[in-house]
């Protein structure tokens, strides 16, 4: 339907034009919506996506159109445009599925652990702590019970302070990217504490600084308790 609305344009004018430089068009789709694009300035894009702060990491050019074939109960989707930009560029043109959400499935690992049987695809896990600071991890393997860390570089953990996000990539000084048991769920460690650390029931968790990614804590303390957790995962 998007693409007919777009050929009787086409059609009408009787050509495509070249956009002016300070225009962008960006892409949008999420579940149970029809996509949709939107022409805006770049002066408009700067300020929506508040890229002016010179602390951010991100540029306009670096935004990417990510197509979600479900909606998030976090209402994530605008910061996932943002995060997308820098995740493998394997999973870039893929949309993202919700796999797992304590809103839709309870709190419990078990069950997170339950649905990604039978995946073989990166896993993305976003947390929202009781003092509403958003944060998680890419990892490049699905989470499972091991008997060993498992995963690869690829897997990083962020944290979005205000408008930006900070994106903690592997510091190449020890392989403790992920590891899992029936009471807990690590990400990142070897130096007392983990990167990210989740109980069985998905309800306290902590953050500590860690020789994987030798990043800060994640939230806003380093003890928290998770209010909404969701996972996803790219669909190839």
């Amino acid at each position: 339907m998007w693409y007919c609305r777009v050929q009787r344009l086409t059609e009408k004018s009787g050509a495509m034009k070249l956009l002016p430089e300070n225009i962008r068009v960006l892409y949008f789709a999420s579940g149970g919506v029809e996509p949709y694009v939107e022409i805006i300035t770049v002066k408009d894009a700067k300020r929506r996506l508040s890229l002016s702060s010179e602390d951010s990491e991100f540029c306009l050019d670096e935004i990417v159109a990510v197509a979600l074939a479900s909606s998030s109960m976090m209402c994530f989707n605008n910061l996932f445009q943002q995060l997308a930009a820098h995740m493998p560029a394997r999973t870039q043109g893929y949309p993202w599925q919700l796999v797992y959400s304590t809103a839709v499935h309870g709190s419990s690992l078990k069950t997170l652990y339950r649905n990604m049987v039978g995946l073989d695809s990166p896993v993305l896990l976003v947390i929202k702590d009781l003092h509403k600071k958003v944060f998680g991890a890419f990892s490049s393997d699905p989470f499972r019970v091991s008997a060993s860390c498992y995963g690869t570089g690829e897997t990083f953990l962020f944290s979005f302070n205000s408008d930006f996000q900070v994106r903690l990539e592997w510091s190449g000084e020890n392989s403790y990217f992920v590891s899992g048991n029936l009471e807990s769920l690590q990400i990142g460690g070897g130096g007392g504490g983990f990167g990210l650390w989740l109980d069985a029931d998905l309800y306290h968790g902590s953050s500590f600084s860690c020789p994987t990614f030798r990043n800060a804590s994640l939230s806003t303390q380093e003890d928290f308790i998770v209010q909404d957790l969701e996972v996803w995962t790219v669909q190839n």
